[in-house]
């Protein structure tokens, strides 16, 4: 990955309003003010608060400093807290972490899919030349389903059980194109068949609950691509199907992408999935974003110690059988209550050794590596003393 301003992958940089630990500069005293105007350094990265940055020419979505908070009677819940990127056409990005990180909230969000009313969202998105964040509803609706479509985790539930799986994909095509049912139907089949369904002609009057788990999961992709998206979120595509599904509904994915030119997003918590897919990865921890990079620097040298403890739980074919596993010692933070500094800091075997700074300020998501991005306030002698002696060995 490059720097930010020029690659269509590569994250924004801080604001330039705020502090390292997020306090604004307006709020700092006036020597402090002065002294960060001169010691900071040039923005080269996505900020774990935030940030803005131009985007790439070649960006088809552009996401900048978003911020998903839900109001609850105990508070604020702040599902997603200031992330950044970019992605291109025929590009993917795979979005990792533990459930309750922010993925799928990031992905409602820009499929417009949270209720109003429910949910405060500020920031930007920005499909095409198309703002989302304060859309009216009619324009997003619009969007959905022809520019930018969703493949769902369950597709027993994302599909009616009471409509057969051909009259659901006949209504999302005539919602976007001006065509007769009888031309419609005949462009189902054509997805259907598309997808590797046997029979497609004879499976279109069938209902969903008629399907088994891997052909509804094709059944729902047929139905995301019937419009020809730009944008294909999936969340997390092949959740409970078995191994050898898996494989062929990710091939599927990749064959698609190929031939449509998405933009695609992988939300999911299966590290395997993105090695599979993905260009770049974002791993993602109580909703914000602490490690950015291409697929190959996250596998091949980590920086940041949730990404360590992700790549240590992992089960490998090649590890031997007497080897166990290390699984992330804790559970996640409440969203409510996320704890001060680095929000990693109270599971961290390393937060020791950062002398109080994991526990007092947040750290940004600076540049460690050449389009490497990781929000960790360990020195860069410390992570490679670590990776070396501690994690790789184990892997």
């Amino acid at each position: 990955m490059s720097q930010p301003s020029p690659s269509p992958s590569s994250p924004a940089g801080p604001p330039s309003g705020s502090s390292a630990d997020g306090t604004p500069a307006e709020n700092a005293p006036a020597e402090k003010r002065s002294r960060r105007r001169r010691e900071a350094p040039p923005s080269t990265g996505l900020d774990g608060i935030g940030g803005l940055g131009a985007a790439a020419p070649d960006t088809f979505l552009s996401v900048r400093d978003l911020r998903v908070h839900f109001p609850t009677d105990d508070g604020v819940v702040k599902s997603v807290d200031g992330i950044s990127f970019d992605l291109a056409r025929g590009k993917t990005l795979g979005i990792v972490g533990e459930s309750g990180s922010g993925k799928s909230v990031t992905s409602m969000s820009i499929m417009g899919l949270h209720k109003p009313g429910t949910v405060t969202m500020t920031g930007s998105i920005r499909l095409g030349s198309e703002e989302l964040i304060g859309a009216g509803s009619e324009t997003v609706r619009e969007l959905r389903g022809k520019r930018m479509a969703m493949i769902f985790q369950d597709p027993l539930s994302a599909m009616h059980p009471f409509y057969t799986v051909g009259h659901q994909i006949v209504e999302a095509y005539k919602m976007h194109n001006d065509v007769s049912t009888s031309v419609a139907k005949k462009h189902a089949v054509e997805m259907l068949d598309r997808v590797g369904i046997p029979q497609a002609s004879s499976r279109v009057d069938d209902y969903p609950h008629q399907f088994s788990g891997g052909m509804r999961q094709r059944a729902m992709i047929a139905m995301a691509l019937s419009c020809d998206p730009d944008l294909l979120i999936a969340d997390e595509p092949t959740t409970a199907l078995d191994v050898t599904v898996q494989a062929q509904i990710l091939d599927l994915i990749r064959d698609l992408q190929s031939e449509f030119n998405s933009a695609v997003i992988i939300i999911t918590h299966d590290l395997g999935v993105v090695a599979e897919l993905s260009d770049d990865i974002m791993v993602m921890y109580a909703g914000r974003a602490v490690e950015y990079a291409t697929a190959a620097d996250v596998f091949e040298r980590p920086e940041h110690p949730y990404t360590w403890g992700l790549l240590s739980s992992m089960p490998r074919l090649d590890r031997a059988r007497t080897d166990r596993l290390r699984p992330i010692p804790g559970s996640p933070p409440s969203l409510i209550n996320v704890p001060s500094g680095c929000p990693f800091h109270p599971r961290c075997a390393y937060a020791d050794r950062t002398g109080g700074l994991s526990q007092s300020q947040r750290p940004p998501l600076d540049e460690k590596a050449p389009g490497h991005y990781a929000a960790c306030h360990l020195t860069p002698e410390q992570r490679t003393e670590i990776w070396e002696n501690d994690i790789r060995p184990t892997l």
